[in-house]
């Protein structure tokens, strides 16, 4: 038998891509291929909580919007819960909100967009002192080799912001790049949340 280690070279390492749209937002690409979407609408019309939309781009090191990114995010409920087992904490629960999303940047403006309630504060770990209200949000796209991890804090809860544990572990000059500014809408409350890959705006990303 013929060693194939002596003819067969180490493969490349790989991206998400080419067909990252096709198979993980299939609606942005134009298929409909599962029985249940993946979507960034979060709150059913039952939802308890206070109505938001998300929003914002996603730059590169130049300052160039970046329209092929895919966005994952992942939160808890308006009482502060994660729908998770691993949340114990004794705060009410909706089974309706599963708290997860995903989207990408529309092609032509770049732009992404979450519908989703509000969420409550959580308490950290082992008992630790509350969060301020967060989201957290993980990207992934052609060139990037591993998803980036990050987090989205609310412009008008400026009170809990300054108490935030992981916040506080940030350099003060770099916080700002976590913090989401509210506009006011019609249809109620707006926060903006740009992201920049590179750059001297960086968004503090996290090791995961």
């Amino acid at each position: 038998m013929l060693d194939t280690m002596q003819y067969l070279q180490e493969t490349p390492s790989q991206t998400a891509g080419p067909y990252v749209h096709i198979g993980l937002i299939p609606h942005q690409a134009g298929f409909d291929i599962f029985e249940r979407p993946f979507g960034n609408v979060l709150a059913g019309p039952q939802t308890p909580g206070q109505r938001i939309r998300i929003e914002g781009r996603v730059f590169d090191g130049l300052g160039q919007v970046c329209r092929d990114i895919m966005l994952e995010i992942w939160q808890a409920n308006a009482a502060g819960r994660y729908n998770s087992p691993a949340d114990r904490q004794e705060k009410s629960l909706d089974a309706g909100f599963r708290g997860w999303g995903r989207t990408g940047t529309a092609f032509d403006t770049g732009v992404y967009v979450f519908e989703t309630v509000k969420p409550g504060r959580v308490i950290g770990r082992h008992g630790h002192k509350p969060m301020a209200p967060h989201v957290n949000v993980w990207l992934a796209a052609r060139g990037i080799n591993i998803g980036l991890a990050t987090r989205m804090y609310f412009g008008d809860e400026a009170e809990a912001n300054a108490g935030d544990p992981v916040l506080n572990i940030i350099e003060a000059e770099r916080r700002g790049t976590l913090i989401a500014r509210r506009e006011d809408r019609d249809g109620g409350p707006a926060y903006v949340f740009d992201i920049h890959l590179q750059g001297p705006a960086e968004t503090v990303f996290f090791d995961v």
